[in-house]
C-alpha cells in the first residue's frame, strides 16, 4: 500500500481549523498519514502541539516564526520557542526563512529572527523548515553559516530557479514540492526542476488550504486545498520525473520519517 505523509499543512487557518476532525479522516482515506502541522507564531505553535497531542501519529507539529511575523520576535522569543519545542509532538523549528515577495516584516527583522531560530535549532539538534521567496541570496548566506551545525534542513514549498535549486542542494537541503507545478501560469519553470531533485531529497506536500492544484480533474468545487489531494501531487511528480508513481512516494514518505524523525514501524501500523 502506497503510503504518503503531507509535510506542510496550515491546520489552524481559519479556512481548515473547524474541519480537523474530517480533514484527517478524509486524508487517511487517500494513505496520507501523518499531517505535519505548521507553527507560523509563538501561539500557533503551541496550540498546533497541543492539537498535534490530541491525535498521536496522526499529526506532528513545528514550532517557530514565520518571516511575515518576524517583526513580534523579542528577546523572549528565542526561549518561548525553545520550550515549544520541547514537546513530544513537535518535530521540528519552523516555519522560519525569509519573505521578500510581500516584506510583511522589515528585511532585517526577518533576518535576525531566521538567524536566531537556526541557532536554536542547532543548539538542541532539531530539523528545521524553511520559507524562501524572493530572498534566495541572503536566505542561503544565512543558512550557509550554521548548516555545519544543523542536524537537518528542508525548504518547504520551493519555487526557485535552477541555479537556486543548485545551491539548496549543494547545502544538503531536503527540497518540498506542492501543487505549484501543476500550476500552468506559474509553475513551468518549477516542473522543469523536479526532475533535478535526488531521490534522498525529495519531499511532496500540499501547503493546505493554500495552492490547490490547478490541473485536477475533475476540479474540486471549493479552492480550498486539502492534504487528500497529495496523492495527485504526486503522481504529477513523477510524471515529471519519468519514475514510478509508487517508487517516488516510497522515496518521498522515507524521506519525511528521516526528516521529522517519524516512527516509520508505527506509522505502518497505523496506517
Amino acid at each position: 500500500m502506497t503510503q504518503y505523509i503531507d509535510i506542510a499543512v496550515n491546520l489552524l487557518s481559519e479556512r481548515l481549523k473547524h474541519d480537523i476532525d474530517s480533514i484527517i479522516n478524509d486524508a487517511a482515506k487517500h494513505h496520507v498519514s501523518p499531517l505535519i502541522v505548521i507553527g507560523s507564531d509563538l501561539d500557533e505553535s503551541a496550540e498546533a502541539s497541543v492539537v498535534s497531542q490530541q491525535y498521536p501519529l496522526q499529526l506532528f507539529s513545528t514550532a517557530g516564526v514565520h518571516p511575515h511575523q518576524a517583526s513580534s520576535w523579542d528577546a523572549q522569543s528565542s526561549d518561548k520557542l525553545k520550550q515549544l519545542a520541547l514537546q513530544p509532538s513537535v518535530v521540528a523549528i519552523g516555519e522560519c526563512g525569509l519573505d521578500y515577495n510581500r516584506d510583511f516584516s522589515p528585511r532585517p527583522a526577518q533576518r535576525q529572527a531566521f538567524a536566531a531560530q537556526l541557532a536554536l535549532a542547532c543548539d538542541l539538534n532539531m530539523p528545521v523548515l524553511m520559507h524562501c521567496r524572493d530572498a534566495h541570496q541572503d536566505f542561503i548566506a544565512i543558512v550557509n553559516e550554521y548548516r555545519s551545525d544543523l542536524p537537518k534542513g528542508l525548504l518547504h514549498c520551493f519555487t526557485g530557479t535552477k541555479d537556486e535549486l543548485a545551491a539548496c542542494l549543494a547545502a544538503d537541503l531536503y527540497i518540498g514540492i506542492t501543487g505549484w507545478i501543476c500550476d500552468e501560469r506559474r509553475g513551468q519553470e518549477l516542473a522543469q526542476l523536479v526532475p533535478l531533485i535526488p531521490n534522498n531529497r525529495i519531499m511532496a506536500e500540499t501547503d493546505s488550504p493554500y495552492l490547490l492544484p490547478r490541473s485536477m480533474r475533475p476540479k474540486p468545487k471549493s479552492s480550498k486545498n486539502l492534504p487528500q489531494y497529495l496523492p495527485y501531487i504526486v503522481q504529477v511528480m513523477a510524471q515529471l520525473r519519468q519514475q514510478p508513481e509508487a517508487e517516488l512516494a516510497q522515496y518521498c514518505f522515507q524521506n519525511s520519517c528521516d526528516f521529522f524523525g517519524l516512527p516509520i514501524t508505527l506509522l505502518e501500523v497505523v496506517n
